[in-house]
């Protein structure tokens, strides 16, 4: 069986050669390879989300004790390093001697001995000096050095929140981040969630927003008897804040417009105690099928999930007491989940406001007098986010910006920004909007 390291060591080559999310790799490495100790598991998943997240950071340190360029390093040899590196710098459970002969390891086994001495070299500095960041007089740089983080995206953030809410996201960005779950008070109270839970060593804690928890000491989290029974579901605590604000009750009518794979439909069923009618949008067949198996674990019968485009909603949907627009984005506000985010070009998310904005003005049609609209994005981009709204605003007059009491703490100038925090949801973003009683 392969090692943990050498597995890592794959799955990260995979990422950097195919552009692929951390995610998706990591656990499709995970299944192909059972490891029999879940702590070669949960040791590979450092090291991936480590090193992705880290990597501007480790290629600073590296740089400086390498004659070349870091670009000019063998694919497999910057790997190495770069896992060497992270392990000595932020890992405080790996002796930094067995860091850099795990590493040198690598090299060799993976075709590229000839390398061995310049990365037990390297390693062995980064592990005499420490981590090394550039001075504090650059701040866009030193800043880009400690978030790993590109100096556009830096400039981006603190150009549009301002320096102090800029840095306290990108913090909470690195490391790893908590697991949010929603009670499903259709099929069970807190004190039995518990109880089910502790039967298998996992447990919970309760945070600002009710029935929202930070789950703890778990694996597998689709293996846990509580999930299966459908006690709770998973959502970032954001996300939950996001579908309380559509207001929704027993009795009443939702259309989720980018509905997959089902939260915020789950959670507004939640609040409508399992009564009224949900209609659950997505343009993709096997993501509507997320949709329907989530809500069937869950109990829920007033979900009726349809594959259809968001942005051309048909007449057979209209009269909605509310609707939700949670539409597709460049995700700035998640980058501690998906680190790949954050390498990427501002300018190869110019193109979603118009689709935002199209999918936002289609979904207002089917909204009743007097209903309720909500837009959110899982990004922190003005551009994606105030500005498409006000947009919308000047365009559709027959709807105004609610001031509605359950997000007025985290709202400026009636919308709602919420910035990643270590004991937080991820970054965020909402505004809603009401359609004038005729």
């Amino acid at each position: 069986m392969k090692s943990a390291r050498q597995t890592a060591f794959e799955i990260l080559r995979k990422i950097e050669s195919d552009k692929a999310y951390s995610s998706l790799s990591l656990n499709a490495a995970l299944k192909q390879n059972s490891f029999a100790d879940l702590r070669d598991a949960s040791f590979i998943t450092s090291l991936v989300y480590g090193v992705t997240e880290r990597k501007l950071t480790l290629d600073y340190n590296l740089s400086l004790y390498l004659k070349s360029s870091v670009k000019k390093l063998h694919p497999a040899v910057l790997t190495a390093l770069r896992l060497g590196s992270y392990q000595i710098l932020f890992s405080e459970k790996v002796p930094n001697s067995a860091a850099v002969n795990e590493s040198v390891k690598l090299v060799k086994d993976n075709s590229q001995a000839y390398s061995s001495g310049l990365v037990n070299a390297v390693l062995r500095k980064i592990s005499s000096n420490g981590l090394v960041l550039p001075e504090k007089s650059d701040t866009y740089k030193f800043l880009s050095v400690k978030y790993s983080s590109p100096e556009e995206l830096i400039k981006h953030f603190i150009s549009s929140y301002g320096i102090e809410n800029a840095e306290a996201h990108l913090e909470a960005s690195l490391g790893s981040r908590p697991v949010f779950i929603r009670l499903n008070t259709i099929k069970c109270s807190f004190e039995e969630l518990k109880n089910e839970l502790n039967k298998e060593n996992a447990d919970i804690e309760k945070t600002e927003l009710e029935n929202c928890f930070i789950l703890k000491n778990v694996g597998d989290i689709t293996s846990l008897s509580a999930y299966i029974k459908g006690f709770f579901h998973v959502q970032d605590m954001s996300s939950q804040i996001c579908a309380s604000l559509l207001g929704v009750t027993p009795g009443k009518t939702l259309v989720d417009c980018c509905a997959a794979p089902g939260g915020k439909s789950f959670t507004a069923a939640q609040f409508m105690n399992n009564e009224g009618n949900i209609i659950s949008c997505d343009m993709y067949e096997h993501k509507v099928s997320l949709i329907n198996s989530g809500a069937k674990r869950l109990g829920i019968n007033i979900i009726s999930s349809v594959c259809k485009n968001a942005s051309d909603l048909n007449k057979s949907i209209e009269n909605a007491d509310a609707v939700l627009c949670d539409v597709p984005c460049s995700g700035l506000g998640v980058i501690g989940r998906k680190p790949e985010i954050k390498y990427k070009s501002l300018s190869d998310f110019n193109s979603l406001p118009e689709t935002q904005y199209a999918i936002l003005s289609s979904c207002s049609k089917i909204v009743k007098n007097g209903g309720v609209l909500v837009y959110s994005t899982c990004t922190m981009n003005p551009a994606e986010n105030e500005k498409v709204c006000e947009r919308f605003l000047a365009e559709h007059t027959d709807f105004y910006l609610s001031r509605d009491e359950r997000y007025l703490k985290f709202a400026k100038d009636g919308y709602m920004n919420i910035f990643a925090s270590p004991l937080g949801g991820d970054g965020f973003f909402a505004a809603r909007f009401e359609r004038k009683a005729l």
